[in-house]
């Protein structure tokens, strides 16, 4: 079939589908001649069987009448204006509406179209070469291929390491090839080391300039601690709090290298900058405090200390900067408690004047203070 003829009929009492059905015949036969008569039209195959849908509402029969058809546009048209004559459905009153022509063919051509969609985006997505994992994998390859081990203890390192006048010292082979990313091609890695500098580091720090390049959190500070110490570092470069290097951007890498300064003045704490880059050793705590720190883990609380380490209150640490805002300044001298140091928590203890603060993980600090000493849990218990 072609077409779908849908009418609306409404007949005013309480009638059977094939009334309604004895209604459209007996009422249409003859009045167009013999070429429209619905029976011999449904014989012939013209038309299909007469779908009747009727519900009762307040002793009114009401319903949907559907006739598909196989005739063209202009006959279909015919047969849908005929079944408006009809006025009467056994002895009562009827009326009925054409409602809607629809093109099968159309339709059938929409469920194609929709469904041919449907297989071509599922064919994209499963068959498709992802091009940016085939990039990603060439450019793997790449720095694979460009890597090599240098000196006896066979480190990671970039082809240009003998060449260049200035090397970068990182932490770990990751490092090594996100640099070769980035045209960084003069970098060695101090992996394998077992937390001892390599005497090939400390050899070529004291032939090239070096710029030590570590990951801004605790193990870059201990491994730049031991560079200090043993080897010739010209610069101090690190990523950002948190970061690791093997995970900046070449923007990052760029302004991290950028921004590389010499040891003495990354230890010295720059109050033009106003950023406090003092280089220190953990301070020597009571270990009164340290048995509070290893009670706190887990528990979701905080400690507020005097300048004699007594305890003045203990508190949930959603009340942490709540209770320190509302504090008289000078009063509290430490704050020890199981979360993360932010820089707002930073701020509030500075403008109190507290002198340290202890958290169970230190978050991204952007300015740091002169004279409040920021450390986390592991500082204090390792």
């Amino acid at each position: 079939m072609k077409y779908l003829i849908k009418a609306r009929i409404e007949v005013d009492g309480i009638v059977d589908k094939h009334d309604v059905i004895g209604a459209l015949f007996g009422q249409t036969e003859g009045l167009l001649g013999e070429e429209y008569d619905l029976r011999d039209l449904q014989e012939k195959g013209r038309i299909g069987r007469i779908q009747v849908d009727l519900r009762v509402y307040n002793s009114r029969s009401v319903g949907e009448i559907t006739i598909p058809s196989n005739l063209d546009r202009v006959e279909t048209a015919i047969i849908a204006a005929l079944l408006e004559i009809v006025d009467r459905v056994g002895p009562y009153n009827a009326k009925v509406v054409v409602t809607d022509l629809i093109d099968l063919r159309e339709e059938k051509i929409k469920k194609v179209v929709s469904r041919a969609k449907e297989i071509l985006n599922k064919w994209i997505k499963e068959r498709a070469p992802d091009m940016k994992e085939i990039i990603n994998d060439i450019e793997r390859s790449v720095r694979a291929a460009e890597i090599i081990e240098y000196g006896p203890e066979k480190l990671p390192a970039g082809p240009d390491v003998d060449r260049a006048e200035t090397v970068i010292i990182v932490e770990g082979r990751a490092d090594v090839l996100n640099l070769l990313r980035y045209g960084y091609r003069n970098v060695i890695a101090l992996e394998g080391a077992g937390g001892k500098v390599p005497e090939t580091i400390v050899k070529l720090s004291r032939e090239k300039n070096a710029i030590a390049f570590l990951d801004g959190d605790r193990g870059g500070d201990l491994i730049l601690r031991e560079l200090l110490r043993v080897a010739d570092i010209d610069y101090i470069a690190r990523a950002p709090e948190g970061k690791e290097v093997e995970e900046l951007t070449g923007k990052e890498i760029m302004k991290c290298l950028k921004n590389a300064v010499p040891p003495k003045q990354y230890i010295e704490p720059s109050k033009e900058r106003g950023i406090a880059v003092e280089y220190q050793r953990v301070p020597l705590l009571p270990e009164t405090v340290t048995k509070i720190i290893r009670g706190l883990q887990g528990t979701l609380k905080a400690v507020l200390l005097d300048s004699n380490w007594n305890i003045i209150e203990e508190i949930p640490v959603r009340d942490l900067v709540e209770k320190i805002s509302s504090a008289e300044k000078g009063k509290i001298h430490a704050i020890l408690f199981d979360g993360v140091v932010t820089q707002r928590l930073v701020d509030i203890a500075v403008d109190k004047e507290v002198k340290m603060i202890i958290g169970a993980r230190i978050g991204g600090i952007t300015k740091m203070p002169l004279d409040t000493r920021i450390l986390s849990f592991n500082d204090v218990l390792k």
